[in-house]
């Protein structure tokens, strides 16, 4: 007997969408059959989700949770952390999350692996990951380091190309240290992960801008430009055409120049994929002149309506895999305290209602395909970052991580009705669907709003990056 079936007329499978029995066991699920082909009568529980939509679990390949923050009297605290963050994209339907391991100066790569677990294990609801980030000039030792923990699961390598504010000299990784590490994850085969913004163009926009008195972070886009991110995607990918067998991520892309430089990578067989968040598409330059208008903005800056119109073309022929959110929660009150472009806070809280949000807006207002808004949900990262098909599959084997999508459910968002911070940059959309059910794993975890889930439900998950996505054959 099967310890529960979720029947599902619209079921997201890897062949597509169709009315099927999920029927699991333990974790996993274990059969796929038409719609009734288990009874009541073989398992402990049936979950009947006609008129819905089942799919995989979200997953939301950039977070950052218990952060470091620094604040503009100088002092610093931390993000909220995995136990309130973790609960919440449960509540919305994403059940894995991949965070960063931020290796400083000082400390070995695997002392900041086993420091960044300590903040994680038994402590989050969800499942998640690590990507390994390193920054600064590299000593020459950290390069072995980097070999080893690329092996051993964590096989993710995150860098930047800007120290991103004046005040955080040090978080840019040259050029020369860059091509080291392009060929370290190359030779250990792994994914290279970059924040791509050119420091010189940002720095000297940093000093026009308040040279010109005009510093209020409504004018982010100037610093934190297209242009910039032209410059530096191109830079990266020249690096990259030298260093076989490199693969490469870059998060955020922001800009139409960013999603161009990826296209023509791709078109020129390139392994290069391109991650983009709901707040670039969702919102525009414009928004910071709204009341509050901080709560928009992460780094990069959200840019103009052609950019956000390119991004969107970009969902849709390829360019683009997933989209992330750059999870920063913290408090309105820490959102807002930054009013300069070179105090403004980053990231952005959105982990809960990341996947109803871009239902509504891709297959409510879009009309994309259910198999396509799963694809940038969920499966995409799950295949690029070694979890598939572990992850982000409805299929025999896979572990049971369903959401049940209820597309009746229509309302417009209060920020009251989440489980994250105290305010909500997405605080009025109308909402097209929302999870009724989420599982986690073979476990119910949210069931019509009841959350049933445990602080030591979530599992670290090591990584292994498929040769099909290094060499671009899978996407």
């Amino acid at each position: 007997m099967f310890e529960l079936v979720i029947r599902g007329d619209r079921v997201v499978t890897p062949a597509g969408v169709a009315a099927c029995d999920l029927a699991i066991q333990g974790e996993k699920i274990v059969a796929v059959g038409a719609a009734g082909s288990f009874g009541a009568d073989t398992t402990k529980r049936l979950i009947d989700a006609t008129g819905k939509i089942v799919m995989p679990g979200g997953i939301d390949p950039h977070v950052h949770l218990k952060w470091y923050s620094p604040h503009p009297d100088g002092s610093v605290t931390y993000t909220d952390p995995p136990s309130v963050v973790g609960r919440a994209a449960l509540y919305g339907g994403t059940t894995t999350m991949i965070d960063f391991v931020r290796w400083t100066h000082g400390k070995t790569i695997q002392q900041a692996i086993d420091d960044r677990h300590k903040d994680w294990t038994g402590q989050c609801q969800c499942d998640y990951s690590f990507h390994v980030m390193v920054e600064g000039a590299l000593p020459p030792e950290i390069f072995g380091q980097l070999a080893e923990v690329l092996r051993a699961g964590y096989p993710t390598v995150k860098m930047f190309t800007t120290d991103i504010t004046p005040s955080r000299r040090g978080r840019m990784v040259d050029f020369g240290d860059i091509w080291e590490v392009f060929k370290v994850v190359a030779d250990a085969h792994g994914l290279c992960v970059i924040h791509g913004e050119d420091n010189d163009i940002v720095m000297h926009m940093y000093d026009k801008v308040i040279r010109e008195n005009r510093a209020g972070f409504e004018n982010m886009a100037e610093v934190h430009n297209a242009m910039s991110e032209d410059l530096s995607f191109r830079r990266v990918l020249g690096l990259a055409k030298n260093v076989p067998g490199i693969a490469l991520y870059f998060m955020h892309v922001s800009a139409a120049f960013g999603v161009e430089a990826i296209r023509e990578a791709r078109g020129r067989g390139l392994p290069v994929y391109g991650e983009t968040l709901h707040q670039y598409l969702m919102y525009t330059s414009e928004d910071y002149k709204r009341p509050n208008g901080q709560i928009y903005h992460t780094y990069p800056s959200i840019k103009a309506q052609s950019d956000q119109n390119a991004l969107w073309a970009a969902t849709l022929d390829n360019t683009l895999h997933t989209i992330a959110t750059d999870e920063v929660c913290c408090s309105l009150k820490d959102k807002i305290q930054g009013k300069r472009v070179d105090d403004t806070t980053g990231g952005n809280v959105g982990v809960e209602p990341r996947v109803s949000l871009m239902y509504s807006e891709m297959v409510g207002r879009r009309g994309y395909s259910l198999e396509r808004f799963v694809d940038l949900v969920s499966s995409n990262a799950a295949k690029i970052m070694g979890l598939y098909p572990r992850k982000g599959a409805l299929a025999v084997g896979s572990d049971a991580d369903i959401v049940v999508l209820d597309p009746s459910r229509r309302f417009v968002l209060t920020k009251e009705m989440l489980h994250e911070s105290d305010y909500s940059p997405w605080e009025g959309h109308e909402m097209l669907a929302w999870p009724t059910t989420t599982v986690l794993r073979g476990k119910v975890v949210v069931d019509g709003g009841k959350y049933l889930g445990d602080l030591t439900d979530g599992q670290f998950l090591p990584r292994k990056i498929s040769e099909e996505i290094r060499s671009g054959a899978m996407l």
